[in-house]
């Protein structure tokens, strides 16, 4: 068993798309190693465990798997359990010494030895756990002057790019990708029929309850043919949707001299062979323009899906939390957005219990959640998050306190989401299929106001629509609801 092509290695998953994406890539560079991808940990000699970092759940949930895996060894094949991730990126030694149950915990910086670090480990020689950094201090404070340094910069899910140029991005993107493009690193760990492509990683906001910054680094966009490319790898390997993502999708271009990039990207990525829906994830409201607007409500195939991240609604408290905007201002958005597509599918998230909230900051919340009729809400509880400016700030709202506020308002979302679902029969969707009957009588798939994973489904009888099949998009008209999702029959 010494050869690296009679060892295996499981990638498990957690958190967000994003991490869906880096895993691929992880995926793809070991099996260009030589290492056989299964996908159950414990019939793996490594278990790699892409860990979340985000909030204070993510992070135990995190630990609980690494332990969970880490309890198996010895029981059947695996033989070591690997940590790499945010968590690992973010608390390196630190997690470490705490975890000593995790073999190696390995940060970004890894990723592009991945094969020769995992050697390692199997053959009883770990390397040195990661040490944390600030990684927005690894590129200049410049936009336009990013692109030649990240080039020598581990950033995970943006694969291997092509060649780096501080100029100005002119160059057109019509046409097809040339065979002696960018080369894709990345393997399919799924068989579903949509896949998240990342656009760009990192983020220059300065959230003051976000320590994202800190370990996924500065923004940097991936370059339109690297992601041209790998929409055409992905499409030859049946993926029907495109799923953008990004920690700031409206951020896209500015380090490549063009904030209207984006604009410019969508419809080229809408005529890759195969791709019948791209959906952009993500986007922040001070950064919205009309002219991104415009082509997600106009170019043909890009579903009209506005993730737009709020946050809150009270004015003052968002200036507390280093954001723009305010119920009113984000009614207009809306307005606007409702103006070009009035079926538009709106989703965001909200926190409760910040540092100072008050009882009239939760009113405005509750006032603009009532009128903004979004599709889908989730609600996080405030908790302080290491090296964030607002760990430091007082009037902290004690923690019954938070849970209290996000019963109270998972309970307003949740028949504001069900109002909004029922609002839409008698609408005409087009369902991607994602899965067949077999423990659910149902044909299951996802109308275009629907993201992956968290926004509801759309079921559909299977003997209105016999000879449906993964992949297939299929016309359909709501008659119903269960809870959030849709039920549809032909039309």
């Amino acid at each position: 068993m010494s050869s690296t092509a009679q060892r295996s290695v499981a990638l498990v998953t957690l958190g967000c798309t994003r991490n869906d994406v880096d895993s691929e890539e992880l995926a793809g560079r070991l099996a260009a190693e030589g290492w056989l991808l299964v996908d159950d940990a414990a019939e793996a000699d490594v278990a790699v465990v892409n860990t979340c970092g985000f909030v204070e759940q993510a992070k135990k949930d995190s630990i609980d798997v690494l332990l969970e895996a880490s309890a198996r060894k010895g029981e059947g094949r695996t033989k070591a359990v690997v940590a790499v991730g945010c968590l690992a990126e973010r608390y390196g030694s630190q997690l470490a010494e705490e975890l000593p149950e995790a073999d190696a915990v390995l940060g970004f910086d890894s990723y592009a030895d991945m094969s020769t670090h995992l050697r390692a480990v199997l053959d009883g020689h770990a390397p040195a756990s990661h040490t944390p950094q600030d990684r927005r201090r690894l590129l200049p404070l410049s936009p336009v002057q990013r692109q030649a340094g990240a080039a020598a910069l581990a950033i995970p899910g943006h694969g291997a790019p092509s060649s780096p140029t501080t100029e100005v991005v002119d160059e057109p993107l019509d046409g097809p990708v040339p065979a002696s493009g960018p080369r894709v690193m990345r393997a399919r760990l799924d068989g579903r029929p949509w896949a998240p492509l990342k656009i760009a990683s990192g983020c220059d906001r300065r959230c003051a309850f976000c320590a994202i910054p800190m370990f996924r680094g500065a923004f940097v966009s991936r370059r339109p043919h690297d992601i041209l490319a790998e929409a055409h790898w992905l499409a030859e390997r049946g993926v029907k949707e495109l799923f953008l993502v990004s920690e700031n999708s409206t951020s896209y271009g500015k380090d490549l001299g063009d904030l209207a990039l984006l604009e410019k990207l969508l419809p080229e990525l809408t005529t890759v062979p195969g791709i019948e829906r791209v959906r952009v994830s993500y986007l922040q409201p001070a950064e919205i323009r009309p002219g991104l607007l415009d082509a997600m409500a106009t170019v043909p195939g890009v579903v009209p899906y506005f993730d737009i991240s709020f946050q809150h609604a009270s004015a003052p408290l968002l200036r507390s939390m280093r954001r723009f905007g305010g119920r009113e201002a984000f009614l207009a958005l809306l307005d606007d957005v409702r103006a070009r597509v009035p079926q538009a599918g709106i989703r965001s998230n909200v926190i409760v219990g910040f540092p100072g909230e008050t009882e009239e900051d939760l009113d405005e919340l509750e006032a603009f959640l009532v009128a903004a009729r979004l599709d889908v809400v989730g609600v996080f509880g405030y908790s302080d998050e290491d090296g964030t400016e607002a760990e430091t700030y007082a009037a902290k709202v004690p923690d019954l306190e938070v849970t209290a506020r996000v019963a109270r308002f998972t309970a307003l979302i949740e028949e504001l989401n069900l109002q909004r679902a029922e609002e839409r029969i008698g609408e005409t969707v087009e369902v991607l299929v994602e899965s067949l009957p077999d423990d659910e009588p149902w044909v299951v798939g996802r109308a275009a106001h629907q993201g992956p994973d968290v926004d509801g489904v759309t079921y559909l009888d299977p003997t209105e629509f016999p000879g449906a099949a993964v992949g297939d998009l299929v016309r359909a008209k709501v008659v119903g609801t269960e809870g959030i999702d849709l039920v549809a029959a032909p039309c």
